[in-house]
């Protein structure tokens, strides 16, 4: 007999539904016989609700932050110790904690299991129309390729899944797919639920924490991106800008509206937290809360306001003019470590802040009762991405000063009192290349991007050491943590030791085989 396990959706109401009919069946945490349970729409639809809440469990996000920020430069030290500790000092091994993918794979079954059973459902229960099941089919297979797009970015290769796990019989020695697999079924789940998705749910909620089209043409223009498609890309990208919903707010709602309260204006998907239910623990630990400001990644130590390395007060390279002198973001998003060694992280953690006339910024912090959403994507990623497309596409002229313009709109949001950015100083490709990574950096702090900006970096130039430029500052002079960051296949994770030995067909990354870098 085949079961299935659910897990307890009585207190998963994730968007804050009137009543478990709307979204979630009452159930408990038990297994469930399949074949009596696929029978209603609350049935169907409590299963991919699991799909969103797998997505805000800890575990994911911690891995979200973990894999697409701490190996960065926006990260130094903390209060880190233990296997967090190791990576920031690029002693990552195939026994570290964050090397488990497994999290990501549970709501990759969550997602496999309604595509295979709901269609039955339309047959049973006639309020369980086909166009509702296409919306809903749309949202799994948007879920399971923004699950694969995390795991393709950080391990290169992993096992390919798109079958539920439901029956002991099945063969679960599943061997890694390659690159271009992953990336061409992420690509074909996108455009084809581009064909069924909503553009709007009719509540903000729903429409910034559910799949939508624009949510779908975000993660989309991020995979074409990484996968160097720019002209897709760009095409993708003035979709999610042709959205009249969308429209960035004023720099001095940044903390409260986006951050804060969430599901602001800007926000295109965001995973969606609730006090009285699921607390983002995972923020408030890694970034600070009120009565423990300084979390376990607090301390951009040498990124900071300041500095050779820092993205603000940078001096443009053909001009003697200073980006980012006056830049906002750099109060706003990042503080001073009250003992003077280096700076602690405000995205985030804060409800309000305050500048006085020097930029001197007077924070507030998150009370302990409240809770984080987590942003995915928000429109002015989606500007920059466009922007950094445009400079690889670098058709004429005209593709310049477009990306340059996008520059400016979040620039000159954050940069009240400056002109715009002239293109005369950023004329050349690799002037607006580099212009486009700062201005990522600057508007994108902390929000887990930073590390796969610099991996399309490497990418784009076949060289490892391209990202040495930025990392070298962090690095504590070992000369065995440059030589690690000088290899290709060392930029990503390692497969966990436990998961190689459950599954014999995997094999481990070749850079975690060399002895000459790591006993483990």
């Amino acid at each position: 007999m085949k079961k299935l396990t659910i897990i307890c959706v009585s207190a998963l109401l994730i968007f804050g539904f009137e009543s478990c009919t709307d979204w979630l069946s009452i159930r408990p945490e038990s297994e469930v016989v399949l074949e009596d349970y696929w029978q209603t729409e609350s049935q169907a639809t409590s299963v991919l609700s699991a799909c969103y809440r797998g997505l805000t469990t800890n575990e994911c996000i911690e891995r979200m932050i973990v894999w697409g920020e701490l190996r960065s430069d926006n990260l130094v030290r903390g209060t880190a110790i233990d296997d967090l500790l190791k990576i920031i000092n690029v002693d990552v091994t195939p026994t570290n904690a964050f090397a488990d993918w497994g999290s990501f794979y549970k709501v990759i079954n969550y997602c496999n299991t309604f595509l295979y059973y709901a269609p039955g459902v339309v047959n049973k229960d006639q309020n369980y129309t086909i166009s509702k099941l296409h919306v809903n089919e749309a949202e799994a297979k948007t879920i399971r390729a923004l699950c694969y797009f995390y795991l393709v970015r950080s391990f290169h290769e992993v096992p390919l899944i798109l079958n539920p796990s439901i029956d002991d019989t099945q063969n679960y020695n599943v061997a890694k797919s390659t690159e271009r697999q992953i990336l061409d079924q992420i690509i074909k789940d996108l455009t084809e639920a581009q064909q069924f998705a909503k553009a709007s749910y009719g509540k903000e909620a729903y429409n910034k924490g559910r799949v939508t089209i624009s949510s779908i043409d975000a993660i989309l223009a991020d995979v074409y991106l990484w996968d160097q498609q720019y002209a897709n890309c760009v095409d993708v990208c003035n979709k999610v800008l042709e959205d009249k919903t969308l429209s960035l707010v004023d720099v001095d709602k940044l903390v409260p509206d986006v951050f804060y309260k969430g599901n602001s204006t800007e926000s295109i998907f965001e995973l969606q937290f609730d006090k009285d239910i699921q607390m983002n623990k995972t923020v408030n630990s890694f970034y600070g809360i009120e009565g423990a400001q300084f979390g376990q990644l607090s301390y951009a130590a040498y990124l900071g306001k300041k500095g050779t390395y820092s993205p603000f007060n940078f001096l443009a390279p053909t001009s003697a003019i200073k980006e980012s002198v006056t830049d906002l973001r750099q109060s706003y998003f990042i503080g001073d470590a009250t003992d003077g060694s280096g700076y602690s992280i405000y995205k985030y953690a804060l409800s309000q802040c305050t500048l006085d006339a020097n930029q001197t910024a007077t924070p507030i912090y998150r009370n302990l009762s409240t809770t984080a959403n987590w942003i995915l994507y928000r429109l002015s990623d989606v500007m920059l991405m466009k922007a950094e497309a445009l400079v690889q596409l670098n058709r004429s002229e005209t593709d310049l000063r477009a990306a340059l313009r996008l520059v400016n709109t979040t620039y000159l949001r954050s940069n009240i009192t400056v002109d715009s950015l002239l293109y005369n100083n950023y004329s050349s490709p690799e002037a607006l290349e580099s212009l486009v990574l700062r201005e990522r950096q600057r508007e994108l702090l902390f929000e887990g991007k930073r590390w796969y900006d610099l991996m399309r970096l490497v990418r784009r130039k076949a060289d490892p050491g391209s990202m040495l430029t930025f990392l070298s500052p962090k690095l504590t002079g070992d000369n065995m943590q440059f030589k690690k960051m000088s290899v290709m296949n060392a930029l990503y994770m390692p497969i966990l030791k436990s998961e190689l030995e459950r599954n014999t067909s995997l094999t481990q990354n070749p850079f975690y085989l060399d002895s000459n870098f790591t006993s483990n």
